[in-house]
């Protein structure tokens, strides 16, 4: 394949976790006894730019459309976490009712509600239709479309230049990222901001969140790379967080080159070193990968068996992307996971992909009272602990499988 980047025609394998289903494309009773369409889930990294990647084997469009199951609010952490980033953009850079923001990929209109309670202008643009119907409901204006060049192009025919530009775990999920950075260069204010949260491919390796690798994320992202790729439309970065959502991400701070109103933070220099004394920059740094997803793998098969054998009961809790990625390589099934807890009612009621587990509403939990329950979305785990808090008057435990198995004492 070619890189999206650079167009570097590229060899080296990151991560093969060989065939799967697309992680959001849930099921209901009566397409279990339809085929399944499986996509390759190979990974591979630029020898020459180091974005690593995975190549567009099922379409965006086929993936974000009126089907689309994810909806932002139902994770309370989440919320917060939006709630506070309002806050503080609001006070370091002083928007109000004169401003412009603009969210690509708004969902459910879960961050620009807070912007809106302030009485600040906003824009979503979100190419799936339920869940931006949602966000319309809330009074945010929303468009429903994939954001690139065109689209910017149009917003600024319609006199629309941002003042704010945001995205939240969309970066990753373009396929074409050049044309989408391009298209926020054209509809950027001369002094306006870009921040872009994302997952960061050093939080991955290090902890071995290879479930996090699916269709949707086309790309794998980490500071230097994602600065090349800005400065490539004359784009600079001027601040980065570390932030500890979704595993350990990413909050990117950029400007117009030609910006000089906005200092570049220590942050950036930082940073970049840390990735380069990683060994980021160094194509050794992504072979050994497969090894340590073969680990996990092996130790939850050899868990799932012992359950079995011992006639104990396992449920699963949050029917997340990432639980389906881990799920489908795996090869577990409802054999093993007899059913998966999730509060979003999109998902209640349907199968996961492949694993074809029943996704139920929270009262299974009271009415089977599991041995088990695994924490597919750890990355919200003391949320989910506390919520089911009552399961341990039972003797249930908690499974925890990234970065590696661990059964939590409670």
């Amino acid at each position: 394949m070619k890189c999206r980047f650079c167009n570097h025609s590229i060899q080296t394998e990151f991560a093969d976790l060989v065939n799967s289903p697309a992680s959001n494309s849930y099921l209901t009773a009566g397409q279990l006894n339809e085929p399944e369409v499986f996509y390759p889930l190979k990974v591979m990294v630029c020898e020459k730019c180091f974005l690593v990647q995975v190549d567009e084997y099922k379409k965006s469009a086929d993936i974000f459309n009126s089907e689309y199951a994810y909806f932002s609010s139902y994770s309370t952490s989440w919320l917060d976490h939006c709630r506070r980033y309002t806050e503080m953009m609001i006070k370091r850079f002083g928007y109000n009712e004169k401003s412009q923001v603009m969210e690509i990929a708004s969902n459910d209109g879960y961050l620009l509600q807070y912007f809106k309670e302030k009485n600040i202008p906003v824009l979503g643009i979100e190419p799936t239709a339920n869940t931006a119907k949602v966000a319309i409901s809330k009074g945010i204006p929303s468009i429903v479309d994939f954001f690139g060049v065109r689209l910017a192009q149009q917003l600024v025919s319609e006199g629309k230049k941002i003042d704010l530009l945001l995205g939240n775990n969309v970066l990753a999920h373009v396929p074409d990222i050049k044309d989408f950075v391009a298209g926020m260069k054209i509809v950027l204010n001369d002094n306006g901001v870009i921040t872009m949260e994302f997952p960061h491919l050093y939080q991955l390796v290090l902890n071995n969140q290879f479930d996090t690798i699916y269709h949707e994320h086309f790309s794998y992202l980490s500071f230097t790379v994602v600065s090349k790729i800005f400065e490539a439309n004359d784009l600079v970065m001027f601040d980065v967080e570390e932030v500890s959502t979704h595993g350990g991400s990413l909050r990117v701070f950029a400007k117009h080159k030609n910006d000089d109103s906005k200092p570049i933070s220590n942050n950036v220099t930082a940073l970049l070193k840390k990735e380069k004394d990683a060994g980021m920059l160094s194509i050794g740094y992504y072979k050994n990968f497969q090894v340590k997803i073969e680990s996990v793998k092996n130790d939850m098969l050899e868990f799932l068996l012992v359950q079995k054998k011992q006639g104990k009961k396992v449920a699963a809790y949050g029917a997340a992307a990432k639980g389906n990625t881990l799920l489908n390589y795996c090869g577990i099934k409802n054999d093993m996971i007899s059913f998966i807890v999730d509060a979003n009612p999109a998902k209640q009621n349907k199968f996961a992909p492949a694993s074809h587990i029943p996704i139920v509403e929270e009262a299974r939990i009271k009415n089977d009272k599991p041995d088990y329950i695994i924490i597919l979305p750890w990355n919200i785990k003391p949320e989910i602990i506390q919520q089911l808090d009552y399961v341990k008057t039972w003797g249930c435990k908690f499974v925890v499988p990234i970065p590696k198995l661990e059964i939590l004492s409670i």
